[in-house]
């Protein structure tokens, strides 16, 4: 089971997220899509959502730089371990619970407006689950295994354990010795991973590059005064250029 679970359950995650994003493209361009509501309710949609976004792109970049900058870097900056871990209770605790906010309004949103409920499907419901247990696991590990003074000091186990997947040596043992909690964060964040492709959450993987590059739009403000001065005719006109 450690072997399975620290050793080849991230490659079959990776390899779902891979495969399942080119399936989706390939095969799905078109519901390539957030699957937007806002036409349906756009009021709270217009607070829950950059709450959970801006949360969620905090606790992606906290990850980022806990798992994969080496205790070694911080430490030449002079970051000592204890104002490291202070950053991380800190500010990992009130990301989480922005994305929490978020998700709980979205789910709030979703519950109470029929047209925007009816819009749910499985996949939506499946995925809001696992986003929000990954969420609340994390929070709970951190927040079960550290004090003001100290805490379990995740950059010697878990950050190596994630490192060495990339050279192809996992080192299971790492994990395998991890706290419980911290494990099932891990395992639900993997399954995360996995699902992406299949849900709306896969727009993540879309930016907009061609609007940077696209042409100029001329926007020409009407006269007043040259309203009205042609009599309407009746039926179809021409549309080209004049």
């Amino acid at each position: 089971m450690r072997t399975f679970l620290w050793g080849a359950l991230p490659y079959i995650a990776v390899a779902l997220l891979v495969s399942g994003l080119v399936w989706r493209y390939r095969y799905d361009r078109f519901g390539w899509t957030t699957r937007s509501s806002e036409s349906y309710e756009s009021k709270i949609l217009t607070i829950a959502s950059p709450v959970f976004h801006y949360g969620i792109l905090f606790v992606l970049v906290g990850h980022l730089m806990g798992l994969l900058v080496p205790k070694s870097w911080t430490d030449s900056l002079g970051v000592t371990e204890h104002a490291y871990h202070l950053m991380s209770l800190f500010a990992g605790t009130a990301a989480g619970v922005l994305t929490l906010l978020g998700i709980a309004a979205l789910i709030y949103r979703r519950r109470t407006n029929r047209a925007v409920f009816r819009a749910t499907t499985r996949n939506d419901k499946l995925m809001y689950v696992v986003l929000a247990a990954a969420i609340a696991f994390g929070m709970i590990a951190k927040l079960a295994h550290s004090s003001i003074s100290s805490g379990y000091n995740y950059r010697d186990t878990i950050a190596v354990w994630v490192r060495s997947l990339f050279s192809l040596q996992p080192k299971t043992a790492l994990m395998a010795d991890a706290p419980t909690l911290y494990q099932i964060h891990a395992v639900i964040g993997l399954v995360l991973f996995a699902l992406i492709p299949f849900t709306r959450l896969v727009h993540m993987f879309s930016a907009p590059i061609q609007y940077v590059f696209r042409p100029y739009i001329v926007y020409r403000a009407r006269d007043p005064r040259n309203v009205g001065v042609r009599a309407e005719r009746r039926g179809w006109e021409k549309v080209g250029p004049r």
